[in-house]
């Protein structure tokens, strides 16, 4: 670990040789920045309406989350622009990266987690845990960067470190309590059904690689590469924006499996989530536009109105036409 009372290397520029470091910075912002534009092309393609939590929290994440913060640490390292410039605008990332990646664990948490308990405490952890780090981690960087006197960089030093640790703990929390509620509906599933089961093994290894990747960023972070940390942050998090636009499909898929068969005498053997009845809209594939407009609904935490699906996950087609114009489920 580096000395505390030092400033980090690469807050005033990377000043050093080695190449390794300086490709790896290159290599990892490139891979964000490529994963980032990935993803907003894949939102507009999936989703039938632009609306909803889900889908606002995971848009905003990679345009003014991902794609600044990389870039503002790239022009930081290599002193392609005004310091004020790049620290303003990783630090713009940093609001809506790091804070928002929790906000969108907690916009699909509902559809495993029937308390209402457990989620008004997920809310104002996230809630709480942003005002309380974020601004003194600001204040502490752009002090570092200008004023630099001692106590300022070793306050910036432990701030770094703990906001980090804190931000990863509370998205673990986030992803413990999904694994958890999810191994409680596996023993619900009857043994038969493989399909549905094998989803929610897949759903478990993509909450489980996400814990991974935190751990993989504190570990980079507490032996002392502050520059490959700041640069390898943006690369994780894109990566994990990618895994839970992957989990939404799969929880999609469980609902339409269990749709498709409505006669089915497991129905009654599901929690409340999986209902078919509480889905609003059609999510098998896009709504003309004039019938977006006409057929858009609130968001509704006791209803599942994320209206998307993946083009691979998709099992059924509506059969009826509701009269305002927006598909409804048979």
């Amino acid at each position: 670990m580096t000395n505390l009372s030092e400033p980090p290397d690469g807050i005033h520029g990377y000043h050093g040789n080695n190449l390794a470091v300086r490709t790896l910075m290159i290599v990892f912002t490139s891979i964000a920045l490529y994963n980032s534009i990935e993803l907003f092309i894949l939102l507009f393609l999936t989703f039938q309406s632009y609306r909803g939590l889900y889908f606002w929290t995971l848009l905003l994440s990679v345009v003014l989350g991902v794609i600044p913060h990389a870039i503002g640490y790239l022009l930081e390292f290599f002193s392609l622009a005004p310091l004020w410039f790049s620290l303003t605008l990783s630090t713009i990332g940093f609001y809506v990266l790091v804070p928002g990646q929790s906000v969108v664990l907690y916009s699909r948490l509902h559809l495993v987690v029937q308390s209402s308990k457990v989620l008004r405490f997920v809310l104002w952890l996230i809630i709480i845990d942003a005002v309380i780090l974020l601004i003194p981690t600001t204040v502490l960087t752009f002090c570092t960067a200008y004023v630099a006197k001692p106590a300022m960089i070793r306050g910036y030093n432990v701030m770094e470190r703990m906001q980090l640790a804190w931000f990863c703990a509370q998205e673990m929390v986030i992803s413990g309590i999904y694994i958890i509620e999810t191994v409680k509906l596996l023993k619900m599933m009857p043994d038969k059904d493989r399909r549905r089961t094998r989803i929610m093994y897949e759903l478990l290894a993509i909450n489980l690689v996400i814990i991974l990747l935190d751990i993989c960023l504190l570990v980079v972070e507490y032996i002392g590469f502050y520059s490959l940390q700041t640069t390898l942050k943006p690369m994780v998090y894109s990566i994990k924006l990618k895994l839970e636009f992957g989990v939404l499909g799969k929880l999609v898929s469980v609902v339409q499996n269990q749709k498709s068969q409505p006669n089915s005498s497991e129905h009654e053997e599901y929690p409340g989530f999986v209902d078919p009845t509480q889905f609003t809209t059609d999510v098998t594939h896009a709504a003309p536009r004039e019938s977006r407009s006409r057929g858009r609904r609130g968001w509704n935490s006791n209803t599942i109105s994320m209206e998307s699906l993946p083009m691979s996950e998709r099992r059924i087609r509506p059969s009826t036409q509701s009269t305002d114009g927006s598909a409804q489920p048979t």
